[in-house]
This record gives C-alpha cells, structure tokens and sequence, in this order.
C-alpha cells in the first residue's frame, strides 16, 4: 500500500473501517452461503434416499432461512465495501491530487521543465488512478485474509489433513502469483511510456484541430499516430498475457487443492460438501489477492514518480526591493523608466522579456533585477515585481470579472472598470459576462486589451508589455497609447515595452537595441 495515501485516507478512517467490515461481512457470507447450500442439498439427497420417515424429519426451514439470510447478507456487504471504499479513496485522491497538482505547478514556475504536457499529463493522471485502485483494494484486501481464515476452519473440520491441504494450498497460490508478478515490473513501465507517448501525441495533434479539418490532414495525422498506437498495444498485450497466467494459476491451483481436500477428507457425504464449497468460495476470494501482487509493482514506480514531483525542492525566498533597478543587457534603469526592446523580429525580444520575469531561462543577454540574474531569483521570488502582458495573451474559462480578478485578491469593481478604461476595452462586455475558453467568444484584439487591463490591475512597480497593440486599428492604438501614457505618469510604474508599432513606442523614453 502505498505511503502517499496515508495522510489522505487519515480522514476516510471511518469510511475505510466500516467498508473493511463490510468487506469482512461479506466473505464470510458467501462462504456461509455455499457451504450451508452444499450440505442442504447433500442433506436432502441422502434424506431422501434414506425412506419417507427421513424425509419427513428433515429440518428444511432453518438451513433454507440460513442460505437466504447469507444471500442477503452478502449482497449488503459487497455493496458497503463498494460504496465505502469507492468513498474514502474518492475524498482522499480529490486531496492527492490537488497537492501532487501543486507542486507541479510550483516546480514549473521555479523552471522545471515536465516535458511535453501530454505525457505529463497522461503519466500523472495514471500514476494517481493507480493510487485509488491501491486505496480501494486496501478494503477488499481484508476480505481475502478473513475467507482465508474461515475457509481454513470450515475445511479443518473435514480432518487434519484436509486442513493441512487448504493451508498448503493457499501459501502456493500466494508464492505463485508472488513470483509470476515479479516478472511484471519491465512491463508494465512499458505499457506506462508508450501509453504517455500516445497520449501526448494525441494531445500535440489535436491541438491545431481546426487548421486539420481547414487543410484535411486528419489521415495523414492518424497513419503517424498509427506508430505510437500499435506500441502502446502491442505492449499492453505482452502484459495481458503475463496477468493472464496470474490468473490461470490461481484457478489451476484452486481446482487442484480441492481435489486433495477432497481425497484427504474424513467426513460425512454432508459435511464433505460443506467442506468443499466453503474452500471454493474462499479460494476465489483468496485468488483475488494476486491482483494485489500484479499491481504492486506498478503501484511502486507510481509511487516513486509521484514522490519525485513531491519533493522538487522549494525556492529560497530572496528579498526585492519595491522599486527595484533593472540591468537589460548593460544599460541599468531605474524606477518608472520606460523602456523599449527593439530589433527584427525573431532576435529574441520576447525570450528577453520572459527570461526577465523568470518565465525560461534561455536569454543570453545580461539581466539582473536589483543586481541579482533574474534566473536566479526564479518566478516565486520575481512576481511581485512585474506585471505582464504576454503575446498569447491567455484568458480562463469565467466572466470578464473573473478574469481581471486574477491580477490581485480583493480587487474592487471600480477598479476594475478604471483599468478596462485604460486598456480601451471598457465596451467589449459586462463584469459578469462569460467570455468561454480561453476568451473563446472575443476577437485576438479584445483578448489582448482584457489580459492589459488584468495586468495594470496587479499594481507591480515594472509593466511589461508584448506587443499590446497587435490587432488593433490606429485609431484605437493611438487612443490606448495616450491612456497608458496618462496612467504611467500617474502611478509612477516602469515601463519594458515590446512593440514593432512606431505609435506605441512612442511611449518608450529609452530603447535598449538586440
């Protein structure tokens, strides 16, 4: 079982004890109920073919009530087990993953490369499924042992060497299925990997989904998936075929134990029937506990994959001053200066810009903030210094308000409207209207003017703008332009500007030339 899911299930302990109850309840229910149901009808048969006074005296009532109550008791017991434990390990993946999800996120932030957000993605989302499936068999589990142990009675009572068989019995399924499952690791750490490839390239060629439909690429794209595909396939089915001979084991040496029992019992025909159903029953129960052993090894790569995110190291906080200098490739500026990055387009301006706000850390210009390199500090300790307009310009699924009330807690609808007026996007919707996915319902112009407004609404001592006219008419621009200007001068922020527009450099008094 894993560790991770310790502190998670900590407040599932009543769920998870009564569902083991219920997990315990009902094997010894269905042993109860085959054995009782072997006896009554061995009972009845040789009853019968003892005479009509036999008969008359056979006691049908209470072994026909002790078979239903059985039936009855067993069904509630499956479905508490299901529904408890499907409970606690719900409640306790919700938390998991919102903690494994954070630190994710903060390991992003502080520059951690996670690869390609497919396999990313398709590897988490596993690795935290293999997790619930450890956390609901933890309550089945008790299950197994407890048939185990009532099995092991009923059949005891056949003789000790019926006994003796059943315990032997049941040690070599578990060594088996044990020694079959340490073949499993290789693997499954292949059906792993190629399941995250194919996933991420799905994820990769179905991004630019409309430009596919537009040009007609999706049979092209499907023949490369193809690749990844049977991969992941042809994997999968060497796996099958080694959890296969798991579970053919199992049933093998169920067949045979009972068998032996059978052979080694001294034991009325009754009780033999008694005996031997009530093994069957608890040997299929037994036999479940080699899906635990299959899936221990799995379960300990997903472990060791979800402790790696777990324990990235934090970032050192590093203190920044409130209006600190900033160095852009030997020139120094200090607060409220207005600065342009100029040059042709691709010499690296916006790497410049995200290097600077520790987005990446692949510029090769000089930077400090306050005469510590930006790569350094990393994002953790650079957020409360600038405030950024990316060229993306990304939105969340939500109202405009929602939107502009990432910038900072507490913001104000005063606020709010003052900075849409500034970013001359005060007339593209209410507060309150949905703007879709990712602005999905608004043009690339008004995206850009909503993702401005959200900027100047954080309040950092250095704006950095990307392009925050791209896709505006000049009429506009020129608008926005004297706006930013006017507010600029009123709130004292320094200025890092990305623009190939001659209006909107205008509002730059420096220019630093890549």
């Amino acid at each position: 079982m894993s560790s991770l899911l310790d502190a998670p299930l900590a407040g599932q302990r009543r769920a998870l004890r009564w569902g083991m109850v219920c997990a315990g309840g009902a094997a010894m229910a269905a042993i109860g109920l085959l054995s009782a149901a072997g006896w009554f009808l061995v009972g009845a048969c040789v009853a019968g073919m003892t005479g009509p006074l036999a008969v008359a005296g056979f006691n049908y009532l209470l072994p026909s009530a002790a078979i239903r109550a059985a039936a009855i008791a067993r069904t509630a017991g499956r479905y508490g087990e299901r529904m408890l434990g499907h409970r606690a390990a719900l409640f306790a993946l919700a938390d998991l993953r919102a903690h494994l999800f954070a630190h994710m996120a903060q390991d992003a932030l502080n520059g951690r490369d996670p690869g390609r957000s497919g396999a990313m993605a398709a590897r988490f989302g596993r690795d935290v499924d293999l997790l619930e499936d450890a956390a609901i068999r933890r309550v089945a589990r008790v299950g197994g042992w407890m048939a185990g142990a009532a099995g092991l009675v009923m059949v005891a009572m056949l003789g000790w060497r019926a006994g003796l068989t059943m315990a032997l019995g049941m040690a070599a399924m578990r060594l088996t299925a044990r020694s079959l499952a340490a073949r499993l690791p290789g693997l499954q750490a292949q059906v792993a990997q190629a399941h995250a490839a194919a996933q991420a390239d799905y994820a990769d060629m179905a991004g630019p989904a409309a430009d596919i439909t537009v040009y007609d690429l999706a049979p092209q794209l499907a023949a490369v998936l193809e690749g990844s595909v049977r991969a992941q396939a042809q994997a999968e089915r060497m796996l099958a075929r080694i959890e296969g001979s798991i579970t053919a084991s199992q049933t093998m040496l169920a067949g045979l134990i009972l068998a032996l029992i059978a052979v080694n019992a001294q034991a009325s025909a009754a009780m033999l029937a008694l005996g031997l159903l009530a093994a069957m029953a608890a040997l299929e129960i037994w036999a479940g506990l080699a899906a635990h052993d299959a899936r221990a090894p799995q379960l300990r790569q997903a472990e060791a994959r979800l402790r790696a995110i777990e324990a990235a190291q934090k970032p050192v906080p590093v203190p920044v001053s409130p209006h600190p200098i900033l160095h852009i490739a030997g020139q120094d500026f200090g607060p409220r200066a207005r600065v342009l990055l100029s040059g042709p387009s691709g010499i690296g301006k916006t790497r410049l810009l995200e290097t600077l706000v520790g987005l990446r850390g692949d510029a090769p210009q000089a930077l400090r903030v306050d005469g510590v390199d930006p790569r350094i500090l990393g994002l953790a300790n650079l957020r409360g210094t600038f405030a950024v307009m990316a060229q993306d310009a990304p939105l969340i699924a939500g109202s405009l308000a929602d939107n502009l009330a990432l910038a900072r807690p507490g913001i104000e609808q005063a606020a709010m409207e003052r900075a849409l007026w500034v970013a001359c996007a005060q007339d593209i919707a209410p507060l309150d209207q949905w703007l879709g996915g990712d602005g999905a319902r608004l043009s690339g112009g008004q995206r850009r003017r909503i993702a401005l407004a959200r900027a100047l609404l954080a309040g950092r001592p250095w704006l950095l703008l990307d392009e925050p006219s791209e896709g505006l008419d000049r009429a506009t621009e020129a608008l926005l332009r004297q706006r930013l200007r006017q507010w600029l001068d009123q709130t004292g922020t320094g200025l890092v500007l990305v623009s190939h527009r001659p209006t909107m450099a205008q509002l730059a008094a420096e220019t630093v030339n890549l």
